[in-house]
Formats: C-alpha cells, sequence, structure tokens
C-alpha cells in the first residue's frame, strides 16, 4: 500500500463534509419544501408515507482477515462497491442452505 494513501484518524475526530449547513440553518420551512419539491432526485419519493417505516439496524459484522483466489475477490470487486457486502451475502446462502434438513429420499 502506497504510503501517501494512508489516512490515520483518531477516533472521534470528525470529517468536514460539504454541506452547507448554516444555509440549511436559514432556510424557512417554506423553502425546504420548495427545495425538496424541486428536486428530481425526490420525485420517487414524494407520495411515499413514511409514518409507518421501521428502523432495521444491519447486523454487526465482525472484521476477519480471509484469503480467497485472486480471481474470485477480483470477480466480486468489478462489480463494483460493496463487494464485501456482496461476499457476505454469498456465504450466508450457502450457509442457509447447508442448515435446511435433509430430506430423505
Amino acid at each position: 500500500m502506497k504510503k501517501e494513501r494512508i489516512v490515520t484518524r483518531r477516533w472521534g475526530d470528525r470529517r468536514k463534509g460539504r454541506t452547507d449547513w448554516a444555509r440549511v440553518d436559514a432556510m424557512t420551512d417554506e423553502e425546504v419544501e420548495a427545495s425538496i419539491a424541486n428536486d428530481p432526485d425526490w420525485a420517487d419519493f414524494k407520495d411515499i408515507d413514511w409514518s409507518d417505516a421501521v428502523l432495521v439496524m444491519p447486523a454487526r459484522k465482525k472484521a476477519i482477515s480471509i484469503r480467497v483466489d485472486e480471481d474470485v475477490l477480483e470477480f466480486f470487486k468489478k462489480e463494483g462497491d460493496g463487494y464485501q457486502r456482496r461476499i457476505n451475502a454469498v456465504l450466508r446462502s450457502y450457509m442457509q442452505q447447508r442448515a435446511k434438513p435433509k430430506k430423505r429420499a
């Protein structure tokens, strides 16, 4: 790993985002509503009733070190971000299939 790409942070350090929070805080509720109404990314969600939304916390993950064949890793990585999640999903599917009761012939 190239040393210039390593970034060290202490626990509790905050990264500066690109959101202009002062501008957001200065907006009225009407301005926020108008901004949302004009946002094309919001169009698919504007008619959803969020009052019954349920927060689902993902299962805790445990960091491990695992050796896999290079071509297997590249296969998952070429699919884009989230390759570790996809590997986990494949392993979970295998685990669930193995845990099913065996059918008797």
